[in-house]
């Protein structure tokens, strides 16, 4: 019986390559969205299109439920679906605040805890979270997607210790820049007076590299190398190990110093 994988935020970018690689090597895949749009490659018995806003636990219990009376399984979820709130922390309200942190972190909570029973009954499985560089360092203008990510890594890496009893791995994905729409439709820019020119600089420094970027299909083939990896290995990091390694055996004057030039233009 081929194997079932349900990945959210499976619209655009990470989840949408991952979706049609799952697809390609034979899987069932369970493509959530928040606002399912039919596509060329979702027809086909192997996989449907839930809808699953991560704000709303209804939507999550009623995609899971959907996914196991269709396949009758599911062997990894893909926390994939996110959005970047960027700009000066100052400029946050608490009610965009909490929506970054119900969307990236309380609805991927929500989600693994609807799966979890599942996974148990079934004796085993795989969670996959997908997270980001900036889950391991932080670069300007994005304290409170950081604190997301940050969080996304802590949870991830203290559940594993939880769930080895049950046979269910816990993996982390730690994209770095990719070519996907998410800088102009996947963030929100927050607005403050004393921080314009910063936030300007920032803008241009995030569109000028997105075509240079690779595309997400890195992503997705890491996502499946998890997904497939019996090891105890936890984080995988396409598109962002060198950036990993220069944060680590810079000293952080240097660091600092290389990452204000590139993104701000040497403007403090």
């Amino acid at each position: 019986m081929s194997k079932t994988v349900l990945i959210t935020g499976a619209s655009s970018g990470i989840g949408d390559a991952t979706a049609k690689y799952f697809l390609q090597k034979g899987w069932n895949v369970a493509a959530t969205m928040r606002s399912p749009t039919p596509k060329s490659w979702t027809k086909s018995e192997k996989i449907i299109c839930p809808r699953l806003d991560l704000t709303s636990p209804e939507t999550i219990e009623s995609a899971v439920r959907e996914t196991v009376e269709s396949f009758g399984q599911i062997d990894v979820l893909v926390n994939n679906a996110g959005y970047a709130l960027m700009g000066p922390l100052e400029g946050v309200t608490p009610e965009q605040l909490e929506r970054q942190f119900q969307t990236n972190v309380f609805g991927l909570v929500s989600t693994m805890q609807i799966v979890l029973p599942i996974l148990k009954r079934q004796g085993g499985g795989t969670i996959v979270n997908v997270a980001s560089i900036g889950g391991r360092l932080a670069f300007p203008l994005t304290s409170s997607y950081h604190a997301t990510k940050w969080a996304v890594e802590g949870l991830s890496e203290a559940l594993r210790y939880e769930l080895r009893r049950f046979n269910i791995q816990v993996k982390i994905i730690e994209p770095g820049g990719i070519k996907t729409n998410f800088i102009n439709q996947g963030s929100i820019w927050v607005k403050h007076p004393d921080y314009v020119d910063l936030v300007e600089r920032m803008k241009q420094f995030s569109e000028g590299v997105n075509d240079s970027l690779p595309g997400p299909e890195g992503v997705a083939r890491a996502i499946y190398r998890a997904a497939s990896d019996r090891s105890q290995r936890l984080r995988y990091s396409p598109h962002g190990e060198a950036f990993l390694l220069m944060h680590a055996i810079l000293p952080d004057w240097l660091w600092r110093s290389l990452v204000t030039r590139m993104m701000l233009g040497g403007k403090q």
